[in-house]
């Protein structure tokens, strides 16, 4: 099984307004860093994503002016490194300038079977079922992400 991650949040301004200007200039150097790493499997292109976050009728038409990424891991460790040590780290430091507050930073992770890649509907579906249900075996936030990398390295030091 792989390590399926969505995560999103409002931007205080349209995309383009120069106070994004941090934000949106970091996008790619994060992306490859993502690209680079040690056990990142996919993401969502960025076409594709973009499509998802101005659909009208998508997953996200309840979340207007969204950033979001959709991406797959091989495991919650790989995941928990690239975010906590790397410079998404130092970009989401600034994210109080760029997001609206209590309407950023959403995160779900779930395991998903090698090879899938799952869309925008299924994660806000299961960001939805951890909203309702809180972190549970079909789906976990930041805390199931730190618990699930623990775990995965208590195994792999045992």
């Amino acid at each position: 099984m792989h390590l399926a991650e969505f995560n999103f949040g409002t931007l205080r301004y349209p995309w383009g307004d120069p106070r994004l200007a941090g934000f949106e200039d970091a996008l790619d150097q994060v992306n490859a860093i993502a690209a680079r790493s040690p056990g990142f499997v996919w993401r969502m292109p960025d076409a594709a994503m973009e499509a998802a976050q101005q659909d009208p009728n998508g997953a996200l038409a309840d979340q207007p002016n969204t950033a979001s990424t959709l991406s797959v891991w091989e495991g919650a460790t790989p995941l928990y490194q690239f975010v906590t040590k790397t410079l998404h780290a130092r970009i989401m430091a600034g994210r109080a300038a760029w997001f609206v507050p209590g309407n950023s930073g959403f995160l779900v992770c779930w395991w998903v079977p090698e090879g899938h890649h799952p869309d925008v509907a299924e994660g806000m579906a299961r960001w939805r079922k951890v909203q309702n249900a809180g972190d549970n075996h079909d789906a976990f936030g930041s805390n199931g992400l730190v618990a699930a990398a623990s775990a995965e390295t208590a195994v792999s030091d045992g």
